[in-house]
């Protein structure tokens, strides 16, 4: 027990020296201010903060981690100091773009697995280091991973908010502005793993199911980087959001399974990772393709208001104003474009009644008193021309 705890508390410092947790803070910083800048062409304003990439993602980030470092620790799978490595390094190389497409676990730990692959192949011609350097790999384990990972992404799409995607404006196909909906988040996921060479000793006979040659064991908490970005201008947020992540977990499941039957054929491993790779191209490539040949859902309106989005603490989110709805009327007086909305919210005094349509078709009523310091434009977004020409 009392070397499980040293290698517990060593394993939370090494979480520390590790340049993926402050990559992951920047990449946070660096994503948010070019998407403020965004907004501020787009709508004139910032619609939300600089860490709303990373925001609601914490709940679902430790509960995770804490089930899979509690499946990878208590099966025993080990992992090389020099997998961790390059699964920091492909990480980061794919962050770059700040798009986060890229950071889905079939992408940054199936990559990883290729590059440990072929990398011996070239290894073995230099003479600067050590050519046993990346002998010992955990093919297995690194497959089970991104089944385990994948079921992560899942649930975090599929319980995205529907406020809480980010708007922007697109021109269409005929020349006119559209809007278009971003749901885009990043998170860091920490969970323990095993490496070798430590104080922790095997406690029963098949731990750890997963070894790498070694016969003694550390802990390190690694700070794993989890991220997507879906834009879509043709449906809501909230259905492509159920139907992407439903596809993505049936895909985590096969590849758990392709993984677990490769303890037993080693080359499934290998099938795992090209199922996630492919398996996650195709899941995206089919929502590209559902989204070009549609019509845009966000697009100004003759009749009425569709919302693109909602400012998070403003009144309209207090009053529950969802995105997706149109408004039709503000104090019995139909509304046709944004500025009849303001001009009609202006003469209503200090209470206002507004009439929305739902997104499944049905009317409802807001009724509400302008408190003090609130502003007269109720934090709603529509889509219009640009603030700033593009």
């Amino acid at each position: 027990m009392e070397s499980w705890l040293i290698e517990f508390f060593i394993g939370i410092g090494r979480f520390f020296i590790n340049p993926l947790f402050y990559w992951f803070l920047l990449l946070t910083l660096l994503a948010g201010y070019r998407r403020i800048h965004q907004e501020r062409v787009d709508f004139g304003s910032r619609v939300f903060d600089v860490f709303s990439e990373w925001k609601n993602t914490w709940g679902i980030s430790l509960i995770s981690g804490l089930i899979i470092s509690i499946l990878l620790v208590g099966i025993g799978i080990v992992f090389s100091y020099e997998t961790l490595i390059v699964l920091c390094i492909i990480i980061i190389l794919l962050s770059l773009s700040l798009r986060f497409t890229m950071l889905s676990p079939s992408y940054t730990i199936g990559i990883t697995y290729l590059v440990l692959l072929f990398i011996p192949a070239f290894w073995d011609q230099q003479s600067y280091f050590n050519k046993n350097l990346f002998s010992n790999i955990n093919f297995t384990g690194l497959a089970i991973l991104i089944g385990l990972f994948l079921i992560v992404e899942a649930l975090m799409i599929i319980n995205s908010r529907p406020n809480d995607n980010f708007p922007s404006l697109i021109q269409g196909k005929r020349g006119g502005w559209i809007g278009q909906q971003q749901i885009k988040r990043l998170s860091l996921i920490p969970f323990f793993a095993l490496i070798p060479s430590g104080l922790i000793t095997p406690v029963e006979p098949y731990w750890p199911i997963l070894p790498i040659g070694d016969e003694t064991f550390s802990i390190i908490l690694f700070p794993f980087l989890i991220g997507y970005d879906i834009k879509l201008r043709t449906e809501l947020p909230r259905v492509v959001s159920k139907r992407i992540g439903r596809g993505v977990l049936l895909l985590a499941i096969f590849v758990i399974l392709l993984a677990g039957f490769s303890y037993y054929v080693s080359w499934l491993s290998l099938a795992a990772v090209l199922a996630a790779i492919v398996g996650h191209e195709i899941i995206n490539y089919r929502e590209r393709m559902k989204d070009k040949n549609n019509h845009p859902y966000f697009y100004q309106e003759d009749n009425g208001l569709k919302v693109l989005s909602v400012i998070p603490n403003t009144p309209a989110d207090r009053l529950g104003i969802q995105v997706g709805e149109k408004i039709i009327k503000v104090n019995d007086t139909l509304i046709l474009n944004s500025n009849e909305f303001y001009e009609a919210l202006q003469n209503s005094g200090s209470f206002f009644k507004i009439e929305i349509l739902d997104v499944n078709g049905e009317v409802r009523f807001i009724q509400s008193a302008f408190y003090e310091g609130e502003h007269y434009k109720l934090g709603l977004i529509f889509t219009n021309k640009p603030y700033r020409e593009k």
